[in-house]
């Protein structure tokens, strides 16, 4: 597996083709998704080949975007199984990679460690500080997209997903839930 150039050659594709209006969806949620996954991964003692699976699952969780966002878990899988063989990864790889990724298609339901890593990873900023900033990103591109009227709209819909979501693995519950609870109160205190 050639990890360096599987990264490389999705960087590209990402910066090139995805559309100008996914302000969430973008790279830099592709970069804080393989930085959220590194560091999990670290937590929970994941390394050697698992950790490069489970990293250019992260780097190709999203592509699936560039035609659009309905079933882009499954058109991301698609550019996956088309790349990699090209990087050094075999048939099994890519079809561990491809099971990653769909860990992340909401419900998520990850099928193994690896899964509930990416899957953390994903949705990390949930329990972050930095978390109304990055919704701001996702509020935005969902009123260009159309798919959200306004604000209280907006509110409402983060509270249902927060108070549905839980984390998968410990260190995720450890680090990131205690955030995520004060988040949720905030946008609750919002609604009154």
């Amino acid at each position: 597996m050639d990890y360096q150039r599987a990264q490389k050659v999705i960087l590209e594709i990402l910066e090139s083709d995805l559309p100008d209006y996914l302000v969430y969806h973008s790279v830099a949620h592709t970069k804080d998704v393989v930085k959220a996954a590194t560091r999990i991964a670290k937590a929970e003692g994941v390394e050697g080949d698992e950790l490069t699976l489970l990293l250019t699952a992260a780097w190709f969780h999203d592509s699936g975007y560039i035609f659009g966002a309905r079933g882009h878990e499954l058109m991301s899988c698609e550019i996956a199984a088309r790349y990699l063989p090209d990087c050094g990864y075999t048939p099994g790889q890519i079809a561990k990679v491809q099971e990653i990724i769909m860990a992340t298609r909401m419900p998520q339901t990850p099928k193994d460690h690896l899964g509930a890593i990416l899957a953390d990873a994903d949705l990390d900023y949930l329990g972050r500080d930095d978390f109304f900033t990055i919704d701001k990103y996702l509020y935005r591109e969902l009123k260009l997209t159309g798919q959200l009227s306004g604000e209280s709209e907006w509110n409402k819909m983060q509270k249902d997903f927060l108070e549905g979501h839980s984390y998968f693995t410990e260190t995720s519950k450890l680090r990131r839930r205690p955030q995520k609870l004060k988040n949720l109160q905030i946008i609750q205190s919002l609604l009154k």
